[in-house]
């Protein structure tokens, strides 16, 4: 390859290799475009390698853990289980995350489709800088996609660094804590917490809203925190953070609670308050990209920014910051360069928190509904009346339909609860085909298992309750 001053041609770049980029290159790959990814860190990006993916590594290591030490009801007495954390480690390093992102290069290998490490800065509409430590090289492409992700919010007298963490430095602890405080009440907080409270660390969750996650509705996270209260879980609420000193033995940290100052102390803290798009240094502004609130790239319904032949998708454009909406807007971006029509339908877009107990949700809540104007009724069925629940001995929990009181079609669905997270998809699927609670409930689920639950909700809602 040339190396120089001289541009080196290139037709389709995508600047990422998370589950937006990845999955936007491939999309491009198999519509006949050549493509060429730019990424600085790693193929996955921090989906496959410091986030979603590992996160749920460790927490069904700690499910198991959990089963393992508490499941003497079923007459199962384990004596002597132990917790090898490095060893725990290990496997979610070596037998997840790396054949994760291994299978992705693989994919990468399979539809020609090129690497470029280092960081990118446009020079204008088709051209841009590619730059490590030791070089720079500028290349001229077609069409471009910008798929840079975000990173962890840091708060004053909270630096990253020592027993201060980002939820990177969280997943990537050798040893389980015995105290634990987690700065953030929301899913990343409390996904964290749920898992290292389930390993055996007391947990301190400092959130300064009045409730954890604020973004489900209050009865779908009063099971979380019932869960919680038994899972040596303290939460505080309208609680700001206002210093952290790092001693000899961990981590003293300050907090007002409603105006009243109080202090814990632990082996590590870990801040998770949010996330800023990777937008910036970038060179959007001088090339004419729109660029909205937050930091957040500004796309028309196909994905396409303010400059006709560059697109952005995931977590720097607006909407929720979800992985699986990355890769969906992807997918309409490498089309829409392709010559395709197709838009982004948010319709239903399910969102899951991985706590014990998981909370799922899809489409509308009745609130949202009714501020639609629509007319709406909800219909509910309690885990506790389900036979493959009760089996195993996890009943806490409900699913929720919401549909149209003329029409009956389903507009949305929450769900917390056993295996709420696979549960979810038939709802959205609901949504998204116009679906009635009929449809729903005429539909043959297998018995006993926990999808039955869906099947009695929406007999609840035509009036013809079986199981209740």
């Amino acid at each position: 390859m040339v190396v120089g001053d001289f541009a080196i041609e290139l037709d389709t770049v995508v600047i990422g290799a998370g589950p937006g980029g990845y999955v936007a290159a491939i999309r491009a790959a198999e519509k006949g475009q050549k493509v060429t990814v730019i990424e600085k860190e790693y193929i996955g990006g921090v989906c496959l390698n410091v986030g979603c993916i590992p996160s749920k590594a460790l927490i069904e290591a700690a499910h198991r853990y959990q089963r393992a030490m508490n499941s003497s009801e079923m007459g199962l007495r384990v004596t002597a289980a132990t917790l090898d954390f490095k060893q725990t480690q290990k496997w979610k390093q070596e037998s997840v995350v790396d054949k994760l992102t291994g299978g992705v290069a693989g994919l990468f290998k399979k539809h020609h489709i090129d690497v470029i490490w280092g960081s990118a800065f446009l020079k204008d509409d088709h051209s841009l800088r590619v730059m490590t430590d030791d070089s720079a090289q500028t290349y001229s492409f077609n069409n471009l996609i910008i798929a840079t992700g975000s990173h962890p919010i840091e708060i004053p007298n909270f630096k990253f660094k020592g027993k201060v963490l980002d939820s990177t430095g969280a997943l990537a602890l050798q040893e389980v804590p015995k105290k634990l405080i987690v700065v953030g009440g929301g899913y990343i907080g409390c996904e964290l917490a749920s898992a290292y409270a389930n390993l055996g660390a007391h947990v301190s969750i400092l959130e300064g809203a009045d409730r954890i996650l604020a973004n489900y509705e209050k009865d779908l996270v009063a099971v979380v925190e019932h869960h919680f209260s038994g899972q040596h879980v303290d939460i505080y609420t309208n609680a700001i953070a206002k210093m952290s000193e790092q001693t000899d033995k961990g981590v003293k940290i300050k907090f007002d609670v409603s105006g009243e100052e109080k202090e814990l102390e632990a082996d590590y803290c870990v801040v998770c308050v949010g996330r800023k798009p990777n937008t910036a240094d970038m060179g959007l502004e001088h090339i004419g990209v729109k660029i909205g609130d937050r930091g957040l790239i500004e796309v028309d319904a196909q994905c396409r920014t303010s400059v006709g032949n560059i697109y952005a998708i995931g977590d720097v454009v607006p909407g929720a910051a979800l992985a699986h909406k990355a890769s969906y807007e992807g997918k309409i971006a490498a089309e829409a360069i392709s010559g395709s029509k197709g838009i982004v339908d948010y319709r239903a877009m399910p969102a899951v928190c991985y706590t014990d107990s998981e909370i799922a949700t899809t489409g509308l809540t009745v609130a949202e509904a009714k501020k639609q104007g629509l007319d709406v009724k909800k219909a509910q069925f309690p885990f506790a009346a389900n036979g493959r629940a009760i089996s195993m001995s996890s009943t806490n929990g409900f699913v929720r339909l919401v549909f149209e009181k003329v029409s009956q079609a389903v507009v949305g669905a929450q769900i917390v609860g056993p295996n709420a997270s696979d549960l979810i998809t038939e709802l959205t699927l609901a949504i998204e085909t116009g679906a009635t609670v009929e449809d729903v409930s005429l539909t043959i689920h297998p018995h006993p298992s926990i999808s039955e639950a869906v099947m009695d909700a929406t007999d609840i809602a035509l009036g013809l309750p079986i199981n209740i």
